[in-house]
């Protein structure tokens, strides 16, 4: 039996935790993986090599289920190579701009309309998403044109000075076995169904609002960016509970933007909107995104309870402590959410009963 909207999404959230196990500062790309998934929208990751960017969609596509299938695009890739990309659920194309101009052609009718065509062969694929990955975005039109069809942009950085003590950690942890915490297709396709569903009358006078303060700033989107973006908002109200979108739900059009001064410029332009942002699944880049205490509440909640399930009730002292002082950095103790006060409360218990 299909879960429930509400199972699929727990299941997901389950899934992204696993996924991001032993990867630091990865899991926007995760989260964003998996909203272009249930949204049936593109994601592309910029940066430079070594920065986990295939790990991460590795991961989420362990975490998934279905067929995967991952490729090194070259000039000298021929034709036939593609025809395996029909049978995939998640794919993932690396140095996706350095396929030949055949291969593109082919990729470009793949990504558009989920069909693969070569002479007289006519698949229709069951891709749920595509991940391209490449080091910079290309600056040849045809090529141009190519990335516009993958709709979300993400831009990473090699991890900061300040987290290499973190990486280190985590990638000496990184090859112990992983949990069995799966989510599956299933979950995929329900929620997919529900996005459909979604009622968008609400925000989309807000959305067309964002739009328009984005042109006065220069910031150019182009109409097919903008109309597929509803699914992106969509997908997030879903995968928050919600069957009408809100405000809180416009975060992912940052994302929509697809060079990376444009996002910079947007955070600052759409600040008030991005400062609305907070979901309790994609806790991690709706935080990074609005940059404010409310858009925290999920994550440090979640720190929380990780803690004080941890080491039978007998949580580490130092990171019981370094939680706290983040949770009162962000939060006068008068005001703080019921759930996040609670947590607190507990928290100190288990450092005072130590």
């Amino acid at each position: 039996m299909n879960p429930t909207v509400e199972q699929a999404a727990q299941r997901l959230r389950a899934a992204i935790r696993e996924a991001t196990r032993h990867l630091v500062d990865r899991d926007q790309l995760a989260e964003l993986m998996v909203l272009g998934a249930v949204a049936r929208e593109h994601l592309l990751i910029v940066g430079p090599p070594g920065t986990g960017k295939s790990a991460v969609v590795r991961r989420v596509a362990d975490c998934l289920g279905g067929h995967y299938f991952e490729y090194l695009l070259g000039r000298l890739v021929e034709t036939d190579t593609a025809g395996m990309l029909p049978e995939a659920d998640i794919a993932f194309l690396d140095e996706v701009f350095l396929g030949s101009t055949a291969i593109l052609n082919t990729l470009l009718g793949l990504l558009n309309e989920r069909q693969f065509r070569r002479g007289h062969t006519h698949i229709r694929c069951p891709l749920r998403i595509c991940v391209g990955a490449a080091n910079g975005l290309p600056e040849d039109d045809s090529l141009a044109a190519f990335a516009d069809r993958f709709l979300l942009h993400a831009f990473v950085e090699p991890v900061a000075d300040h987290r290499l003590e973190e990486l280190l950690a985590a990638g000496w942890q990184a090859a112990r076995p992983a949990s069995s915490a799966r989510a599956d297709l299933a979950c995929l396709d329900v929620l997919t169904a529900a996005v459909d569903d979604t009622d968008m009358d609400l925000v989309r006078p807000a959305l067309a609002q964002a739009v328009r303060q984005l042109r006065q700033a220069g910031i150019a989107l182009s109409d097919r960016r903008i109309v597929r973006a509803q699914r992106l908002i969509a997908a997030s109200a879903v995968l928050a509970g919600r069957r009408q979108a809100t405000q809180a739900d416009l975060w992912p059009l940052l994302f929509a933007i697809p060079h990376q001064a444009g996002q910079t410029g947007a955070r600052e332009v759409l600040r008030d909107v991005l400062a609305q942002a907070s979901h309790p699944l994609l806790q991690s880049v709706t935080e990074h995104t609005a940059q404010t205490p409310h858009a925290r509440i999920g994550r440090l909640v979640d720190d929380a309870d990780r803690l004080l399930l941890a080491a039978d009730g007998n949580p580490p002292r130092d990171r019981v402590e370094a939680l706290l002082r983040e949770i009162d950095a962000n939060f006068d103790p008068a005001q703080l959410p019921p759930d996040l006060s609670e947590r607190r409360t507990r928290l100190i218990d288990s450092i005072h009963w130590a």
